[in-house]
């Protein structure tokens, strides 16, 4: 009887851990100030949109490096970090990859190597640790 009772004291305690665990409020990111439309000259959106570029040119498998030609809307939401949603236009520049000289890049206008896109970084930024992260890349050719 006792042999009983512990197995199933065991199997009580097996499945109140599981119930907890699989709470899906504890798996959410609790939003501590909700989106709101911010300045697109502010430092750390400066910063975030820096950081994105970079990961963009990383990731694309273009020749060339792409720059920003217009900052479109900017949007901040507080979590347990700073949440930048950046709505871009970029273009594909004559700096190629590969070069280290990337800072007197301009913008293609020849026909058959101009390109442009639109694009939504998320960043999530904690910019007094100097910590930022790309959470989300959604881009579409204009």
């Amino acid at each position: 009887m006792t042999r009983l009772w512990g197995s199933c004291l065991l199997l009580l305690t097996l499945l109140v851990t599981l119930a907890a665990s699989t709470d899906p409020d504890k798996s959410k990111i609790k939003v501590l100030r909700e989106l709101k439309v911010i300045d697109a000259s502010n430092a750390n959106v400066k910063q975030c949109l820096w950081f994105a570029m970079q990961e963009y040119n990383k990731e694309n498998e273009d020749k060339y490096i792409f720059q920003v030609v217009k900052i479109l809307r900017v949007q901040l939401q507080v979590t347990d970090r700073l949440e930048y949603f950046i709505d871009v236009e970029i273009a594909r520049s004559n700096c190629r990859k590969l070069s280290n000289n990337n800072e007197n890049c301009i913008i293609q206008e020849n026909s058959k190597l101009e390109k442009k896109v639109t694009c939504r970084f998320l960043v999530g930024a904690l910019p007094w640790n100097g910590d930022f992260t790309v959470m989300k890349i959604q881009c579409a050719d204009t």
